[in-house]
């Protein structure tokens, strides 16, 4: 089929066959196929949708496109498993979870992404530590992955090309919020890796990427199945993102906060609460646990030996960062000169934030981008983030503000404040772990 008259199926609501939408995404990755076709196929499908069918179809194609890693080569002695999150403010889950995942005995290689809008990227995370290559050699990562249990970096070229094509023609033609086109993007590279089994992380709340619980429970069934019929065993869970996940918001000081879990400074939140969600689905699916109660056992084990922790240093030192990051944090990472506490306009109790203008206050002080490849400030973010139900007063601020500058963190100031609503009955803290839908390889 050429590309035109797929293009024009698509527009006039016909089902594309999946040998036409393997031939036109091979050609997206060979570059025969224009982004004036691309951006014109794009908006067919945000417009008539495509069928489970060929959403699976799209999903092969996009992961076909480039290399398919594989693993048995290294006779791994453990399961290939990964999470995908669709993001948030304050989410580190990945810096723990991968380290946390491999001392209980999976393999780990985690193709991740950087920030995008409102949300933090773990690779800009992971950039705030020096030496720290997101791009190394493929040699490099598969050795990891064998050594240390685990790698996270960023998408290579040679895994899903078609994806960065397509993503970036949506990205200007207002069709990025089409399920098909977001279950293929998500889905093409993660499969990629070639895993055993993968746990999804969907958000619902003010911050969530999915504008309605409704969309967000549409989108995690989507992948489940999308997943499982591409032969990968797929949970999805949906968890709360009404309120920053971990009490910081900022690349160094989320790095910060996934050391201080590692190392046992901090033994509690929601945070760690999710992250084990996550840990306990993805030994479940590699077959390293035969039982819930038997995966928290072993991941407490992991925890409180240290052992979690010994795989983060390795990961670290093993793509060229600081060797002693775990013992001399302070030393490392980068700390912002200008530190304000904001505090509420009257005491009370914390009742509803705007996490979405959270995030947004970490991007304009300078810890996002706002526009394609600027460079960011890793230190600049938000710390001591209040928990909804939690009193603020003059003692207990909303959040601490770390900028470069005291007329930056002003203006991130009013920005926590008017995302803030304050007032004098307690409230429920919302539910952590909303749903999990479970798939089967078929």
């Amino acid at each position: 089929m050429l590309p035109q008259e797929l293009i024009r199926a698509k527009r006039d609501g016909r089902e594309l066959p999946p040998e036409a939408i393997a031939e036109f995404v091979s050609g997206i990755a060979e570059e025969h196929i224009g982004d004036g076709q691309l951006g014109a196929f794009a908006m067919a499908v945000y417009l008539n949708g495509m069928s489970d069918a060929e959403t699976v179809a799209l999903t092969i194609a996009t992961r076909d496109s480039g290399q398919v890693l594989r693993w048995d080569d290294l006779d791994l002695p453990g399961p290939v498993l990964d999470k995908h999150s669709t993001g948030g403010v304050g989410d580190l889950v990945s810096l723990v979870l991968g380290p946390w995942i491999a001392a209980c005995g999976g393999h780990v290689p985690m193709v991740s992404g950087r920030g995008l809008g409102h949300t933090g990227g773990t690779l800009d995370k992971l950039e705030s530590i020096p030496g720290y290559d997101v791009a190394p050699d493929q040699a490099r990562f598969r050795r990891l992955v064998k050594e240390a249990g685990v790698a996270i970096i960023g998408q290579t070229a040679d895994l899903a090309p078609a994806d960065k094509r397509l993503y970036a023609v949506r990205d200007v033609t207002a069709t990025v919020e089409s399920l098909p086109l977001i279950v293929a993007s998500i889905l093409g590279k993660k499969l990629a890796c070639g895993l055993d089994a993968l746990v999804m992380d969907v958000k619902v709340g003010s911050g969530a990427f999915m504008p309605t619980y409704e969309a967000s429970t549409e989108l995690a069934t989507t992948i489940a199945e999308v997943a499982s019929r591409a032969g990968t065993p797929t949970t999805a869970l949906l968890t709360d993102m009404s309120q920053p996940l971990a009490p910081c918001a900022g690349n160094a000081l989320e790095v910060h906060e996934a050391i201080a879990l590692l190392t046992g400074d901090r033994r509690e939140g929601r945070l760690l609460e999710v992250t084990r969600a996550v840990a306990i689905e993805m030994l479940l699916q590699g077959g390293l646990a035969e039982s819930t109660q038997a995966a928290m056992t072993r991941l407490d084990r992991a925890l409180s030996s240290g052992a979690a922790a010994e795989r983060f240093s390795r990961m670290v030192a093993g793509l060229g960062g600081p060797t002693d990051l775990l013992e001399r944090a302070d030393r490392h990472l980068p700390r912002a000169s200008c530190q304000v506490a904001v505090h509420a306009d009257r005491p009370g109790i914390l009742r509803r934030l705007d996490t979405r203008a959270l995030g947004m206050a970490v991007v304009e002080l300078g810890g996002g981008r706002l526009q394609a490849g600027q460079a960011i400030d890793h230190a600049v973010g938000l710390s001591d983030i209040a928990a909804l139900g939690e009193r603020v007063d003059d003692q207990h601020p909303l959040a601490i503000v770390h900028a470069r500058d005291p007329a930056d963190a002003r203006r991130a100031a009013q920005r926590v404040l008017a995302a803030a609503e304050i007032g004098d009955v307690d409230i429920t803290p919302p539910t952590l772990i909303h749903e999990m839908i479970r798939r089967e390889a078929t």
